[in-house]
């Protein structure tokens, strides 16, 4: 029998889509908690695990010592979260930096087990070894994800691994490329975290600072910036975006410190990021400091005002106190926050449980120099935040006064005889 022409309209076999409609009923879907990488208290997490990530800023803020900072962390099992007292499986993926003359001696300055950090490259049968293509190379990426059980995929830039077909300012591109290893993190559970750079624009949301496409923004769960506040010489870091978690986390300050590491002949000079503590500033604020003669002549007279407050107040005083008394003389926050920094004032935990206390440090003035008078010793000073340099002991070391908590200071009770800190008072990454 002849074969019968399609009717109009009609799908014949040669038509038929490879592409299918697919429908899952929402109650076969089992509802899951976040799964943190980064938590740094129980319920307060920064990096989810399973996700995407940026680390953004302008050049030279830090951002890939972030990276560096992280991938030993998890190396050795110090970072709070899920992978804490499990040290996993790292793999980096690095473009523009060299293993041997930089990334290396940054591992090894951050404190990294470099058995546990991994190189990642392609070998391509006609191009021989290059670098990672997305989304050519995700199917690969996965299988050698599972088998390593990896923790963290770090990718320095991540937009420099999207295929040579990908327009980065182009949201269709950038969905078609990341898209996939989007869900390639959802199902390995691995943080992905992709550094990012600003563009050269002016604005204050960090968020939208990042270059190219705004995909790169609405794919990634969260978002932290970094940014160097050149007149105070503060370094911050901030969550812009946390779509799984709290977004009200309190900024860290860091330092990127130099150090010398052992060569094949000679010494690598690289920076170590080290964070020092909460921060009273956001990038945010840094972003929008301007250094016009006027704004810097009131954060001059706000500087001189909080020196005077707080040598009345016996060298520290209550932070929220501080800010409302600022106010009622005319002082805004903002304007304080920036002359806290310039006369060295410090934010300080006063005590388990109880609030923020400013302290203003006890320094000696040398000749010619009368910013910051010698002050009485404040009534209270709380321990200062623990270090977070990197070391084969996860378990910070303490001292302690008899009776008394070693992290906050505060006398123990007695339902804590054998304890020298008071449940959930150890110290934590902020």
């Amino acid at each position: 029998m002849p074969d019968q022409p399609t009717p109009p309209g009609a799908v014949g076999e040669a038509d038929f889509p490879a592409r299918r409609i697919k429908l899952t009923p929402a109650a076969s879907i089992a509802p899951e908690p976040v799964i943190w990488a980064w938590e740094p208290e129980p319920g307060i997490g920064r990096i989810p695990a399973g996700a995407l990530t940026l680390a953004a800023g302008r050049e030279g803020t830090g951002k890939s010592s972030f990276g560096i900072w992280l991938a030993a962390r998890l190396s050795r099992g110090q970072l709070p979260g899920t992978f804490h007292h499990q040290p996993r499986t790292v793999f980096y993926a690095a473009v523009e930096d060299s293993w041997s003359r930089t990334l290396v001696p940054r591992l090894m300055a951050a404190g990294a087990d470099l058995e546990r950090v991994y190189r990642v490259d392609v070998d391509d049968v006609l191009q021989g070894e290059t670098m990672l293509s997305l989304p050519l190379d995700t199917g690969p990426l996965e299988a050698a994800i599972a088998e390593h059980q990896v923790a963290a995929l770090i990718i320095d830039p991540l937009m420099s691994t999207l295929g040579q077909n990908t327009d980065a300012h182009r949201t269709q591109d950038v969905r078609r490329a990341l898209e996939p290893v989007v869900r390639m993190a959802e199902r390995t559970t691995a943080l992905t975290l992709g550094i990012a750079h600003f563009n050269k624009t002016t604005g204050t949301d960090a968020s939208q600072l990042i270059s190219g496409s705004g995909a790169f923004k609405d794919l990634a769960r969260a978002i932290l910036a970094f940014a160097h506040d050149r007149e105070s010489g503060e370094q911050v870091m901030t969550q812009t975006k946390n779509s799984l978690g709290k977004l009200d986390l309190p900024s860290l300050s860091y330092r990127i410190e130099g150090c010398d590491i052992p060569a094949a002949g000679g010494t690598a000079n690289v920076g170590r990021l080290d964070f020092t503590g909460i921060a009273e500033r956001s990038v945010e604020d840094t972003l929008s400091t301007t250094a016009d003669p006027e704004g810097a002549g009131e954060r001059d007279e706000a500087a001189t005002w909080l020196t005077d407050y707080l040598t009345e107040q016996g060298g520290e005083a209550p932070a929220g106190d501080i800010i409302k008394a600022a106010e009622k003389d005319g002082f805004a926050k903002r304007t304080l926050q920036r002359a806290r920094s310039k006369v060295g004032v410090t934010s300080q935990k006063s005590g388990f449980g109880k609030g923020w206390v400013w302290v203003l440090n006890v320094t000696t003035p040398t000749e010619g120099d009368t910013k910051v008078p010698k002050v009485p010793t404040p009534r209270s000073l709380a321990p200062s935040a623990p270090s977070l340099s990197p070391s084969p002991n996860p378990t910070p070391s303490v001292t302690t006064t008899a009776g008394h908590c070693a992290t906050c200071g505060d006398p123990m009770t007695a339902i804590e005889p054998d304890q020298t800190t008071h449940p959930g008072c150890t110290p934590s990454i902020f």
